[in-house]
């Protein structure tokens, strides 16, 4: 799914080896009707992401942002005050943020490290 985040990221650390990141993402279908006026639709989905994944969402995300997500439909249920509700997620596996046509896309500038510099953190990485 190509889509627009709807807010921002709700980080939950869970224990020392599991975190979610949660966020909604909308979807817009575009196209003309039989009169060939213009029509949308607006879709919101529920996102998940889980371990190195979210702490990526977490940490660069925000709202209004685009991404291009993959991911499986999982279908929810719990009961409360004696009703069942039912929600629909997406368990996201892969996601790519995407630039806008007008942004700039050249690539920040980086000094050049010295002989024996390497990064102190690999998950810090933003890929």
């Amino acid at each position: 799914m190509l889509g627009n985040t709807g807010t921002d990221p709700k980080f939950k650390q869970i224990n020392d080896n599991f975190c979610t990141c949660k966020i909604s993402l909308a979807t817009t279908k575009n196209w003309k009707n039989k009169d060939g006026e213009k029509q949308s639709k607006t879709e919101w989905h529920n996102l998940v992401f889980k371990n190195g994944l979210a702490k990526v969402v977490n940490q660069y995300v925000k709202k209004g942002d685009k991404l291009l997500v993959e991911g499986e439909v999982t279908y929810n249920k719990y009961e409360k005050d004696g009703e069942t509700k039912y929600f629909t997620s997406i368990n996201c596996s892969n996601m790519e943020m995407v630039r806008s046509k007008g942004e700039n896309t050249s690539a920040p500038k980086t000094e050049k490290k010295e002989e024996g510099d390497k990064f102190e953190d690999i998950e810090d990485l933003p890929f």
